[in-house]
Protein backbone atom coordinates (compact mmCIF):
# COMPACT_ATOMS: atom_id res chain seq x y z
CA UNK A 1 0.00 0.00 0.00
CA UNK A 2 1.31 3.43 -0.95
CA UNK A 3 2.37 5.54 2.00
CA UNK A 4 0.63 8.90 2.51
CA UNK A 5 2.46 12.05 1.49
CA UNK A 6 3.86 13.65 4.63
CA UNK A 7 3.15 17.39 4.71
CA UNK A 8 4.39 20.30 6.81
CA UNK A 9 2.46 23.56 6.82
CA UNK A 10 4.81 26.56 6.92
CA UNK A 11 2.91 29.75 7.81
CA UNK A 12 -0.42 29.66 9.63
CA UNK A 13 -2.27 32.81 8.62
CA UNK A 14 -5.84 32.56 7.26
CA UNK A 15 -4.73 30.63 4.16
CA UNK A 16 -2.29 28.39 6.02
CA UNK A 17 -4.89 27.56 8.66
CA UNK A 18 -7.42 26.50 6.03
CA UNK A 19 -4.69 24.55 4.25
CA UNK A 20 -4.22 22.57 7.45
CA UNK A 21 -7.96 22.00 7.70
CA UNK A 22 -8.02 20.71 4.13
CA UNK A 23 -5.10 18.34 4.63
CA UNK A 24 -6.66 16.97 7.83
CA UNK A 25 -9.97 16.47 6.00
CA UNK A 26 -8.20 14.33 3.41
CA UNK A 27 -6.19 12.16 5.79
CA UNK A 28 -8.91 9.49 5.76
CA UNK A 29 -8.04 8.78 2.10
CA UNK A 30 -4.66 7.48 3.19
CA UNK A 31 -2.92 9.66 0.58
CA UNK A 32 -1.81 12.64 2.65
CA UNK A 33 -0.88 13.32 6.28
CA UNK A 34 -0.04 16.46 8.27
CA UNK A 35 3.22 15.95 10.18
CA UNK A 36 4.28 19.47 11.15
CA UNK A 37 3.28 23.11 11.46
CA UNK A 38 5.53 26.18 11.54
CA UNK A 39 4.73 29.77 12.53
CA UNK A 40 6.37 32.56 14.53
CA UNK A 41 3.18 33.96 16.08
CA UNK A 42 3.50 33.56 19.89
CA UNK A 43 -0.27 33.14 20.10
CA UNK A 44 -0.02 29.97 18.00
CA UNK A 45 3.30 28.44 19.00
CA UNK A 46 2.94 25.45 21.30
CA UNK A 47 -0.70 24.82 20.45
CA UNK A 48 -2.12 21.77 18.71
CA UNK A 49 -3.47 22.78 15.30
CA UNK A 50 -6.80 21.30 16.35
CA UNK A 51 -7.04 24.05 18.95
CA UNK A 52 -6.52 26.72 16.28
CA UNK A 53 -9.20 25.11 14.12
CA UNK A 54 -11.60 24.57 17.05
CA UNK A 55 -11.64 20.82 16.48
CA UNK A 56 -12.77 18.51 19.26
CA UNK A 57 -9.93 15.98 19.00
CA UNK A 58 -6.20 16.87 19.13
CA UNK A 59 -4.10 15.95 16.11
CA UNK A 60 -0.75 15.66 17.85
CA UNK A 61 0.69 18.27 15.48
CA UNK A 62 1.88 21.22 17.56
CA UNK A 63 2.86 24.58 16.06
CA UNK A 64 6.57 25.32 16.36
CA UNK A 65 8.63 28.44 15.67
CA UNK A 66 11.73 26.30 15.10
CA UNK A 67 11.54 25.65 11.37
CA UNK A 68 14.87 23.84 11.21
CA UNK A 69 13.79 21.38 13.89
CA UNK A 70 10.42 20.64 12.28
CA UNK A 71 11.98 20.18 8.85
CA UNK A 72 14.68 17.85 10.18
CA UNK A 73 12.51 15.76 12.51
CA UNK A 74 9.20 15.46 10.64
CA UNK A 75 10.55 13.41 7.73
CA UNK A 76 8.24 15.47 5.51
CA UNK A 77 7.91 14.97 1.77
CA UNK A 78 6.33 18.33 0.94
CA UNK A 79 6.09 21.74 2.57
CA UNK A 80 2.98 23.82 1.91
CA UNK A 81 4.33 27.34 2.25
CA UNK A 82 2.13 30.40 2.91
CA UNK A 83 4.11 33.18 4.59
CA UNK A 84 4.49 36.17 2.25
CA UNK A 85 3.64 37.62 -1.16
CA UNK A 86 7.17 38.94 -1.65
CA UNK A 87 9.97 36.58 -2.60
CA UNK A 88 12.87 38.84 -1.67
CA UNK A 89 11.95 38.88 2.02
CA UNK A 90 11.48 35.15 2.55
CA UNK A 91 13.25 33.08 -0.11
CA UNK A 92 15.65 31.73 2.52
CA UNK A 93 12.67 29.83 3.95
CA UNK A 94 12.34 28.02 0.61
CA UNK A 95 16.05 27.23 0.57
CA UNK A 96 15.86 25.81 4.09
CA UNK A 97 12.99 23.55 3.01
CA UNK A 98 14.85 22.34 -0.06
CA UNK A 99 18.05 21.71 1.91
CA UNK A 100 15.99 19.57 4.28
CA UNK A 101 14.97 17.42 1.29
CA UNK A 102 11.41 18.73 1.05
CA UNK A 103 9.54 19.66 -2.08
CA UNK A 104 7.89 23.07 -1.73
CA UNK A 105 4.50 24.29 -2.95
CA UNK A 106 4.17 27.97 -2.10
CA UNK A 107 1.47 30.64 -2.42
CA UNK A 108 4.10 33.39 -2.68
CA UNK A 109 2.83 35.42 -5.63
CA UNK A 110 6.25 36.58 -6.80
CA UNK A 111 7.41 32.95 -6.90
CA UNK A 112 4.82 32.10 -9.58
CA UNK A 113 7.15 33.48 -12.28
CA UNK A 114 10.24 34.90 -10.53
CA UNK A 115 12.61 35.16 -13.50
CA UNK A 116 11.86 38.80 -14.32
CA UNK A 117 11.57 40.43 -10.89
CA UNK A 118 14.09 38.24 -9.04
CA UNK A 119 16.39 36.54 -11.58
CA UNK A 120 19.28 35.90 -9.17
CA UNK A 121 16.98 34.45 -6.51
CA UNK A 122 15.31 32.25 -9.13
CA UNK A 123 18.70 30.97 -10.23
CA UNK A 124 19.70 30.18 -6.65
CA UNK A 125 16.41 28.43 -5.86
CA UNK A 126 16.69 26.31 -8.99
CA UNK A 127 20.27 25.33 -8.17
CA UNK A 128 19.49 24.40 -4.56
CA UNK A 129 16.41 22.42 -5.57
CA UNK A 130 18.38 20.49 -8.18
CA UNK A 131 21.21 19.82 -5.74
CA UNK A 132 18.83 18.30 -3.20
CA UNK A 133 16.56 16.48 -5.68
CA UNK A 134 13.38 18.43 -4.95
CA UNK A 135 11.02 20.78 -6.74
CA UNK A 136 9.93 24.32 -5.80
CA UNK A 137 6.65 25.60 -7.23
CA UNK A 138 4.72 28.83 -6.79
CA UNK A 139 0.98 28.54 -7.33
CA UNK A 140 -2.45 29.63 -6.14
CA UNK A 141 -5.65 30.85 -7.72
CA UNK A 142 -4.17 34.10 -9.05
CA UNK A 143 -1.38 33.90 -9.99
CA UNK A 144 -1.25 30.20 -10.69
CA UNK A 145 -4.60 29.53 -12.33
CA UNK A 146 -7.27 32.12 -13.13
CA UNK A 147 -5.25 34.60 -15.19
CA UNK A 148 -2.41 32.44 -16.50
CA UNK A 149 -2.78 28.63 -16.45
CA UNK A 150 -6.43 28.85 -17.49
CA UNK A 151 -5.57 31.23 -20.33
CA UNK A 152 -2.80 28.97 -21.60
CA UNK A 153 -5.14 25.98 -21.41
CA UNK A 154 -7.71 27.86 -23.52
CA UNK A 155 -5.18 28.21 -26.33
CA UNK A 156 -4.51 24.47 -26.40
CA UNK A 157 -7.09 23.83 -29.14
CA UNK A 158 -6.04 26.76 -31.33
CA UNK A 159 -3.83 26.38 -34.41
CA UNK A 160 -3.15 30.13 -34.31
CA UNK A 161 -3.35 32.70 -31.53
CA UNK A 162 -3.40 36.43 -32.30
CA UNK A 163 -4.55 38.01 -29.04
CA UNK A 164 -5.47 36.90 -25.52
CA UNK A 165 -7.61 38.88 -23.09
CA UNK A 166 -8.19 37.74 -19.51
CA UNK A 167 -10.69 39.52 -17.28
CA UNK A 168 -11.37 38.88 -13.62
CA UNK A 169 -13.98 40.67 -11.51
CA UNK A 170 -14.09 39.83 -7.80
CA UNK A 171 -16.58 40.99 -5.18
CA UNK A 172 -14.10 41.46 -2.35
CA UNK A 173 -16.89 41.82 0.22
CA UNK A 174 -17.20 38.02 0.16
CA UNK A 175 -13.52 37.48 0.82
CA UNK A 176 -11.43 37.42 3.99
CA UNK A 177 -10.47 40.62 5.84
CA UNK A 178 -6.77 40.61 4.79
CA UNK A 179 -7.88 40.55 1.15
CA UNK A 180 -10.26 43.47 1.67
CA UNK A 181 -7.47 45.42 3.34
CA UNK A 182 -5.07 44.38 0.58
CA UNK A 183 -7.24 46.12 -2.05
CA UNK A 184 -7.66 49.23 0.11
CA UNK A 185 -11.34 48.90 0.97
CA UNK A 186 -12.37 51.86 3.15
CA UNK A 187 -9.36 54.11 2.60
CA UNK A 188 -9.35 57.52 0.92
CA UNK A 189 -8.05 58.34 -2.58
CA UNK A 190 -5.09 60.13 -0.99
CA UNK A 191 -4.24 57.06 1.08
CA UNK A 192 -4.58 54.94 -2.06
CA UNK A 193 -2.04 57.13 -3.83
CA UNK A 194 0.38 56.79 -0.91
CA UNK A 195 0.08 53.01 -0.91
CA UNK A 196 0.45 52.86 -4.68
CA UNK A 197 3.69 54.85 -4.44
CA UNK A 198 5.27 52.08 -2.33
CA UNK A 199 5.18 49.70 -5.29
CA UNK A 200 3.86 46.94 -3.01
CA UNK A 201 0.16 47.68 -3.34
CA UNK A 202 -2.45 46.28 -5.68
CA UNK A 203 -2.58 42.72 -6.88
CA UNK A 204 0.81 41.12 -6.45
CA UNK A 205 1.41 38.68 -9.28
CA UNK A 206 -0.33 40.30 -12.24
CA UNK A 207 2.97 40.99 -13.99
CA UNK A 208 4.06 37.43 -13.23
CA UNK A 209 0.87 36.07 -14.85
CA UNK A 210 1.38 38.21 -17.96
CA UNK A 211 4.97 37.09 -18.40
CA UNK A 212 4.04 33.46 -17.80
CA UNK A 213 1.37 33.53 -20.51
CA UNK A 214 3.69 35.31 -22.94
CA UNK A 215 6.46 32.81 -22.22
CA UNK A 216 4.07 29.90 -22.62
CA UNK A 217 2.98 31.18 -26.03
CA UNK A 218 6.52 31.97 -27.10
CA UNK A 219 5.78 35.68 -27.46
CA UNK A 220 8.85 37.90 -26.88
CA UNK A 221 7.34 41.01 -25.31
CA UNK A 222 8.85 44.29 -26.48
CA UNK A 223 7.17 46.29 -23.71
CA UNK A 224 4.69 46.07 -20.84
CA UNK A 225 2.18 48.71 -19.79
CA UNK A 226 0.62 48.53 -16.32
CA UNK A 227 -1.99 50.67 -14.55
CA UNK A 228 -3.45 50.67 -11.05
CA UNK A 229 -6.43 52.85 -10.19
CA UNK A 230 -8.93 52.95 -7.31
CA UNK A 231 -12.52 51.84 -7.67
CA UNK A 232 -14.65 54.27 -5.68
CA UNK A 233 -17.84 53.19 -3.90
CA UNK A 234 -20.97 54.73 -5.43
CA UNK A 235 -22.92 53.77 -2.31
CA UNK A 236 -22.17 52.58 1.21
CA UNK A 237 -21.05 48.96 1.37
CA UNK A 238 -20.96 46.89 4.56
CA UNK A 239 -18.98 43.67 4.77
CA UNK A 240 -18.68 41.29 7.74
CA UNK A 241 -15.40 43.04 8.58
CA UNK A 242 -15.64 46.72 7.62
CA UNK A 243 -17.76 49.50 6.10
CA UNK A 244 -16.97 51.53 3.01
CA UNK A 245 -18.67 54.91 2.71
CA UNK A 246 -19.77 56.38 -0.61
CA UNK A 247 -16.77 58.01 -2.27
CA UNK A 248 -14.22 55.95 -0.38
CA UNK A 249 -12.02 53.38 -2.07
CA UNK A 250 -13.87 50.11 -2.61
CA UNK A 251 -10.95 48.32 -4.19
CA UNK A 252 -8.66 48.23 -7.20
CA UNK A 253 -8.73 48.19 -10.98
CA UNK A 254 -5.39 46.70 -11.95
CA UNK A 255 -4.55 45.99 -15.56
CA UNK A 256 -1.47 45.09 -17.58
CA UNK A 257 -0.81 44.84 -21.30
CA UNK A 258 1.88 43.02 -23.21
CA UNK A 259 3.19 44.34 -26.53
CA UNK A 260 5.03 42.53 -29.30
CA UNK A 261 6.79 44.85 -31.75
CA UNK A 262 4.70 47.77 -30.53
CA UNK A 263 1.32 46.03 -30.88
CA UNK A 264 -0.75 44.91 -27.88
CA UNK A 265 -1.47 41.20 -28.03
CA UNK A 266 -2.05 40.32 -24.38
CA UNK A 267 -4.32 42.01 -21.81
CA UNK A 268 -4.95 41.02 -18.19
CA UNK A 269 -7.61 43.11 -16.47
CA UNK A 270 -8.49 42.70 -12.79
CA UNK A 271 -11.21 44.49 -10.85
CA UNK A 272 -11.34 43.51 -7.19
CA UNK A 273 -13.56 45.61 -4.94
CA UNK A 274 -16.29 45.35 -2.35
CA UNK A 275 -19.78 45.67 -3.77
CA UNK A 276 -19.08 44.37 -7.28
CA UNK A 277 -22.44 43.52 -8.83
CA UNK A 278 -21.13 40.54 -10.80
CA UNK A 279 -18.13 38.33 -10.17
CA UNK A 280 -16.71 36.35 -13.07
CA UNK A 281 -13.57 35.07 -14.73
CA UNK A 282 -13.24 35.15 -18.49
CA UNK A 283 -10.68 34.26 -21.14
CA UNK A 284 -11.03 35.41 -24.74
CA UNK A 285 -8.66 34.07 -27.38
CA UNK A 286 -8.60 35.71 -30.77
CA UNK A 287 -7.36 32.74 -32.71
CA UNK A 288 -8.21 29.80 -34.94
CA UNK A 289 -10.65 28.70 -33.76
CA UNK A 290 -11.62 31.62 -31.50
CA UNK A 291 -12.23 30.75 -27.87
CA UNK A 292 -14.37 32.54 -25.33
CA UNK A 293 -15.02 31.16 -21.86
CA UNK A 294 -16.68 32.78 -18.88
CA UNK A 295 -16.96 31.33 -15.38
CA UNK A 296 -20.17 32.66 -13.87
CA UNK A 297 -19.83 33.95 -10.29
CA UNK A 298 -16.05 33.69 -10.66
CA UNK A 299 -13.57 31.42 -8.96
CA UNK A 300 -13.87 31.88 -5.19
CA UNK A 301 -10.30 32.75 -4.40
CA UNK A 302 -9.95 31.84 -0.72
CA UNK A 303 -11.05 28.24 -1.25
CA UNK A 304 -9.42 27.95 -4.66
CA UNK A 305 -6.03 29.09 -3.41
CA UNK A 306 -5.99 26.33 -0.82
CA UNK A 307 -7.15 23.78 -3.39
CA UNK A 308 -4.43 24.86 -5.80
CA UNK A 309 -1.79 24.38 -3.12
CA UNK A 310 -2.95 20.96 -1.93
CA UNK A 311 -3.73 19.68 -5.42
CA UNK A 312 -0.23 20.60 -6.60
CA UNK A 313 1.35 18.27 -4.03
CA UNK A 314 1.45 15.18 -6.31
CA UNK A 315 2.72 17.29 -9.22
CA UNK A 316 5.58 18.55 -7.05
CA UNK A 317 6.48 14.99 -6.10
CA UNK A 318 6.61 13.83 -9.72
CA UNK A 319 8.32 16.93 -11.17
CA UNK A 320 11.99 16.96 -12.08
CA UNK A 321 14.19 18.62 -9.45
CA UNK A 322 14.37 22.38 -9.80
CA UNK A 323 12.29 25.55 -9.78
CA UNK A 324 9.09 25.34 -11.80
CA UNK A 325 6.06 27.42 -12.75
CA UNK A 326 2.60 25.98 -13.28
CA UNK A 327 3.07 26.20 -17.04
CA UNK A 328 5.89 23.66 -16.74
CA UNK A 329 3.67 21.05 -15.03
CA UNK A 330 0.72 18.89 -16.06
CA UNK A 331 -2.69 20.52 -15.47
CA UNK A 332 -3.58 20.57 -11.79
CA UNK A 333 -6.50 18.36 -10.73
CA UNK A 334 -8.18 17.35 -7.51
CA UNK A 335 -6.05 15.23 -5.19
CA UNK A 336 -6.98 12.86 -2.36
CA UNK A 337 -10.73 12.98 -2.91
CA UNK A 338 -13.34 10.26 -2.60
CA UNK A 339 -16.80 10.30 -4.11
CA UNK A 340 -19.55 10.77 -1.56
CA UNK A 341 -22.11 8.00 -1.36
CA UNK A 342 -24.66 8.54 -4.12
CA UNK A 343 -28.23 7.61 -3.38
CA UNK A 344 -30.12 6.05 -6.26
Amino acid sequence: MQKPVRVVQYGIGPIGLESIRTVLSKEHTGRIKLVGAIDIDPAKVGRDVADLLHLSEPTGVVVSDDAAKVLSESNADVVLHTTSSFLGSMYRQLIDCAEAGCHVVSSTEELSYPYDRHPSIAEELDAVARQHGVSIIGTGVNPGYAMDALALMATGVCTQVHNVTVERVVDASKRRLPLQQKVGAGITEAEFAQKKATGKFGHIGLRESLLMVADGLGWPLSSVEESLEPVLADEKVDTPYLSVEKGQVAGIHHSIKGYVNGTCHLILDLKMYVGAKESFDSVTVDGVPPMKMKIADGIFGDTATIAALVNTVPLALSAKPGLHTVKDLPPVRAFATKLSEVKS
